[in-house]
């Protein structure tokens, strides 16, 4: 692949709009995604699930154009969805079959001869952690396990981008762990190209570089969420080895404005202040700072600041 193939864009959209009745769901959209994991953000209505249909090719928009992997939206609807993999937030199984069954036919779907999708089925049923209960019926699977199973049958014709849709939705700890592992390790060792749709902020800063926002159907923000994440000037995060009931008595009384976050101290500092007022009084006190760093903002006060802006 030339350097030019590797750095465009794998989605691009120009003016995409869609309505159903009175509801507009995408108002003149224009966006691009580039190679990588990129979050799909979004308060309830925002056209999120209208944009991820749009680019499956099941919605063709009103008007506007764009492309999936180089694909024209409008006109090659099945040759993308031949590319992509899907897993939907709803549950997609088929009652009576067997998993290794569910997922050979989900790469039979897809333009796979029976022999490779079947063998590629047991390849993928490992690679996802269900390779011991492929011959259970899927309907005795645990939530966690079916949640797997939907990304097992969406990347097993190895497409070139994997659209999540909700993934860790209702999941227990464990189970989200192991699907946000599975999300990373393919974007960032198997080479696919994912969209990772979530209200879930602290999933999408695990798995993705990038983030997109929507509103009412309009692009807010777009970015590398290291880029977006923005110091905040004269605020420091600090960790301490000892308890700091007592530092943070002394730097409040010198004008510092403390939070405690778990075992973050986030301090805004007086006027004229730095760092160095903090290293002072920790040595005063005899403590030893663990971790002292600028103060950035989080993802949820970029998504909340994006859409109070809007």
């Amino acid at each position: 692949m030339d350097n030019q193939e590797s750095t465009a864009p794998i989605i691009s959209l120009k003016n995409i709009s869609k309505t159903f009745g009175a509801v507009t769901a995408l108002d003149h959209l224009t966006a691009e995604i580039e190679i990588g994991a990129t979050g799909l953000l979004g308060p309830n209505g925002s056209g999120k699930t209208t944009l991820i249909r749009t680019l499956l090719g099941l919605i063709k928009p009103d008007n506007g154009s764009g492309t999936v992997l180089g694909l024209d939206i409008h006109s090659r609807q099945l040759d993308i969805r031949r590319q992509i993999g899907f897993a939907p937030e709803d549950d997609t199984i088929f009652p009576g079959v067997h998993g290794i069954e569910s997922v050979a036919y989900a790469g039979e779907l897809c333009g796979m001869p029976q022999s490779d999708a079947l063998q590629r089925a047991h390849e993928v049923l490992d690679y996802v952690g269900l390779g011991e209960v492929r011959y259970r019926k899927v309907e005795s699977y645990s939530s966690g396990m079916k949640q797997r199973l939907k990304l097992a049958a969406a990347i097993v014709h190895d497409p070139k981008l994997l659209i999540m849709d909700e993934p860790t939705n209702g999941m227990d700890p464990a189970g989200r762990e192991h699907i946000l592992k599975l999300a990373s390790d393919l974007s960032s060792n198997k080479g696919m190209s994912l969209i990772f749709s979530s209200h879930l902020l602290p999933d999408v800063e695990a798995v993705c570089r990038r983030i997109v926002v929507l509103s009412a159907g309009k692009l807010l923000i777009e970015g590398d969420i290291s880029e977006l994440k923005k110091v905040h000037s004269g605020s420091f995060e600090l960790r301490l080895k000892e308890p700091p009931d007592a530092f943070i008595e002394h730097i409040s009384a010198r004008g510092c404005v403390v939070e405690k976050v778990g075992e973050i101290l986030r301090v805004a500092m007086p006027s004229g202040e730095g760092p160095e007022l903090l290293w002072r009084q920790a040595s005063a006190d005899g403590l030893q700072i663990r971790h002292l760093r600028p103060q950035r903002s989080t993802l949820e006060e970029i998504f909340l600041g994006a859409v109070e802006r809007r």
